[in-house]
């Protein structure tokens, strides 16, 4: 404080004084407001960071160059028969190890020649080795199949090899859906797979692990898009994103990708559809991805208030339902980092809000409506105009006043649910969604290359559904991986998690 370093230079005049100290204390309260503004961005900063924990540069480095990989072996597994490819890569083959369980199916071509109706004998046999996992321990499954000729006419009559989810692979399904689960469920690097593989002794480099990661989302994509347009043809669903790590093309250095979720969940007001997730993933946040994503989408969005969005809505459009949780989330931030009584008063008032959703959960959609018309909207008024007059008490610079001028902008667009019994309060239905994401983000999950997060967004898309349906992702995806290949395109919807569910009933 310059001005009172030289107490003789004080004015006697008492005017001049009064002057002076009205200019102290305008320089105290911007002081205040700066070290109030920077107590909140620190608490934020220690909440985000506190707990992350570093991985070496060569750990770093193996992820980045999986994800390489499985988008190799995807666009591999995707492209036509017969078009000319380059090279495949070689994995180093090593026979299956002798100590593993071997179980035999023998596929026999009949007891009688097909052309003339003579005796077979036989001349021979090719056997096919696949490695399959039941969980918990690893098997051999041997396909034998004869050879065998006409004792008549000398014909060499044999059986087909069964499809299988790789062609010319030989894992089997079982272990397919082991390794995808472990990576995008349990968020385990491939190079870890293998290491624990090799503890039981069987030795599966992680060069293999990438081709089978990248071929079975190839042979899956069909099924991710089948959710996608099971979650797009709801009345409403739920939308958010999040940031991915991504190699930069041709740069030692990563960029900002970002992972959106598209959530469908009925059962809040018992409607008829199973919920299910999609996953989308793109190099950046340009919001023109959500338009590509709900292009054509005329339902209800519940989302956050990111520009982004925007492009959504308005005439012949999809509708805008605001998020609470967000709401309540400034002012938990606030309360957290300077105690205030005014945060804490609004907390409580969308607590109140909270506390009709409670008895709103499982009622039908009028059920609903009526409930938080009579209830909810006299709560959900007050707030507004009570958060209104709190306004004015504030300096403007303040992030109480921040909290409150984002909430008062939000409300009109939170204010749909009142009337509409689809609707739901908040957006955490894709909160949830999204929190897969980040954990495996904390494990390095990372993007190697746009190819490898599209793989990344097939993986969850499948895994999060099935588990949203308390169905088993890894059994799932073995019964599905065993049948995809042959499956008809137009009949995709029959291996849908709760068709598996019906099935296995």
């Amino acid at each position: 404080m310059g001005m009172l370093d030289d107490l003789e230079t004080l004015p006697d005049d008492a005017e001049e004084l009064k002057g002076l100290v009205g200019l102290l204390a305008g320089e105290l309260k911007s002081r205040d407001i700066l070290i109030e503004k920077l107590r909140h961005q620190l608490a934020g900063h220690a909440r985000h960071r506190f707990g992350s924990r570093s991985e070496s540069l060569d750990q770093l480095r193996m992820s980045f160059t999986e994800d390489e990989a499985i988008a190799e072996a995807a666009a591999e597994q995707a492209a036509p028969t017969g078009r000319e490819q380059k090279p495949k890569r070689q994995h180093g083959r090593k026979p299956l190890p002798d100590h593993l369980e071997r179980n035999d199916t023998v596929l026999a071509p009949g007891a009688a020649c097909g052309q003339c109706g003579g005796a077979l004998k036989t001349l021979g046999e090719d056997v096919t080795e696949e490695l399959e996992y039941i969980p918990g321990r690893f098997v051999v499954n041997r396909i034998v199949r004869p050879r065998q000729a006409c004792v008549c006419c000398e014909a060499i009559v044999q059986a087909p090899l069964p499809s299988r989810p790789i062609e010319k692979g030989r894992p089997g399904p079982g272990l397919l859906a082991h390794v995808l689960v472990g990576k995008y469920a349990d968020h385990l690097p491939l190079y870890r797979q293998s290491q624990i593989f090799a503890r039981d002794g069987v030795d599966l480099e992680r060069s293999t692990l990438t081709d089978w990661v990248g071929r079975s989302t190839a042979l899956l994509e069909p099924l991710a898009e089948a959710v996608g347009r099971h979650v797009r043809a709801g009345a409403a669903l739920f939308a958010d994103d999040t940031p991915v790590k991504m190699q930069a093309p041709g740069a030692k250095k990563t960029q900002t990708a970002r992972i959106w979720a598209y959530v469908r969940d009925e059962r809040p007001w018992t409607g008829p559809s199973p919920p299910c997730v999609w996953y989308r993933f793109t190099i950046d946040r340009k919001g023109a991805h959500p338009e590509d994503h709900l292009s054509d989408y005329k339902g209800w969005v519940h989302a956050d208030g990111y520009s982004g969005f925007n492009g959504l809505f308005g005439d012949g459009k999809a509708a805008e339902m605001a998020c609470m949780a967000h709401v309540r989330r400034k002012f938990v931030d606030v309360l957290a980092s300077q105690g205030s009584a005014v945060a804490e008063e609004a907390i409580k008032r969308i607590a109140a809000l909270y506390a009709v959703e409670k008895q709103a959960r499982g009622c039908p959609p009028a059920d609903r409506a009526a409930l938080r018309r009579d209830q909810a909207m006299p709560l959900f008024d007050d707030l507004g105009t009570w958060l209104e007059a709190q306004l004015p008490r504030l300096s403007g610079k303040t992030p109480l006043a921040g909290a409150i001028r984002y909430a008062l902008g939000r409300l009109p667009k939170a204010r749909p649910y009142l009337e509409n019994g689809i609707l739901e309060l908040d957006n955490n239905a894709v909160e949830r969604a999204i929190k897969p994401v980040a954990l495996g983000r904390k494990n390095w999950l990372f993007a190697g290359s746009e190819g490898g997060g599209k793989a990344m967004a097939i993986a969850f898309t499948l895994i999060e559904t099935a588990k949203l349906n308390d169905v088993d992702p890894q059994a799932w995806l073995a019964w599905v991986l065993e049948r995809i290949a042959d499956h008809k395109i137009n009949r995709i919807d029959e291996l849908l998690p709760w068709s598996y569910a019906k099935h296995h009933a």
